[in-house]
């Protein structure tokens, strides 16, 4: 469940100590990434002739910290119009950039990307590309300030106050309301064998709970899914294998998650008051036969906390 990202800040070695602040931050270590050679030492990344960039590795815990609140603190921590410098570190080796390894997490880091860059009136100059490589960097560089107290750090002190203090209260809050709604779900299903009123229970409690803006269910019949019980506007009726996000996240057997749902290939508009969607497949005996459907008028609005509950809901329904 644990997730993880690579965030070039600047000199690694006060990104790193600001990063590890960060409630839900489980492990940092420091690095290089990015680059065309194996195995580069500190010296020659410093060159600037190896192509890598000073990075942080992070990994978090999804359900405490999200990856849209440790992309908000990342950029306190950086300049980011400013190209190849970081506080009065220069070279390509100190250029700003978000890594990532899971694609599905492309459309989400777009989202705050583009939020940021409304903020600025000169082009934003941070590389976003999927992770090609990375070198841990040696082990005097990892935790510095830590055993280098008085060393040298391009952040202010200040910045570091405020990501100990920080906390994604909106992940903490639904993490734990999700918590409480498995509980209330267990109890009202105990004993129903049905399967249309386990899933007319279970829309009903997720759509008071959270108050999303369509809460409900297709169910597999032959070779389509049909509309089953829901909560919200009227919705469409019949989906096509393979067919917007819940026709494919039945052909994928995963669940999808669209930040927005006018960029996904193919979505099909019930609405178009609905913006972004998360759909969750009911699998019963290695078989999808039904999916989870919740939209919300809010661009981005799920994330991977919301991924991991509702994929405990749906495994609770056949």
């Amino acid at each position: 469940m644990d997730k993880d990202l690579y965030l070039a800040a600047g000199c690694f070695w006060g990104a790193e100590h600001f990063f590890k602040q960060i409630d839900g931050v489980l492990f940092t270590e420091v690095g290089f990434a990015n680059g065309h050679t194996d195995n580069p030492t500190y010296e020659q990344v410093y060159t600037d002739t190896t192509g890598f960039a000073e990075t942080v590795h992070l990994r978090f815990d999804p359900l405490r910290v999200s990856l849209n609140f440790l992309l908000q603190m990342y950029f306190k921590a950086i300049d980011p119009t400013s190209l190849n410098q970081q506080g009065e570190d220069r070279g390509t080796r100190y250029r700003t950039g978000i890594y990532y390894t899971d694609p599905d997490d492309l459309p989400f880091i777009r989202q705050v990307m583009d939020r940021e860059a409304e903020r600025y009136s000169k082009p934003l100059q941070v590389e976003v590309e999927p992770l090609i490589n990375f070198f841990r960097a040696e082990d005097y560089h990892q935790d510095y300030l830590v055993t280098n107290p008085n060393g040298y750090c391009h952040l202010p002190v200040t910045l570091f106050a405020e990501a100990r203090a920080a906390r994604d209260l909106r992940t903490l809050q639904k993490a734990e309301q999700y918590r409480l709604a498995l509980k209330q779900m267990r109890s009202l299903l105990d004993g129903e064998k049905d399967s249309v009123a386990r899933m007319a229970n279970t829309a009903a409690l997720l759509h008071d709970a959270f108050h999303f803006w369509w809460t409900g269910f297709y169910r597999v019949v032959q070779d389509e899914l049909v509309l089953g019980p829901f909560q919200g506007p009227v919705a469409c009726m019949h989906i096509a294998f393979g067919k917007g996000v819940c026709g494919s996240a039945w052909k994928e057997r995963r669940t999808l998650m669209v930040p927005d749902v006018e960029q996904f290939p193919g979505h099909i508009a019930c609405s178009s008051a609905s913006r972004s969607e998360i759909v969750v497949p009911v699998k019963q005996e290695g078989n999808v036969v039904a999916v989870l459907d919740i939209d919300s008028q809010h661009l981005a609005y799920f994330d991977h906390a919301d991924r991991h509950f509702l994929e405990e809901v749906a495994a609770l329904l056949p």
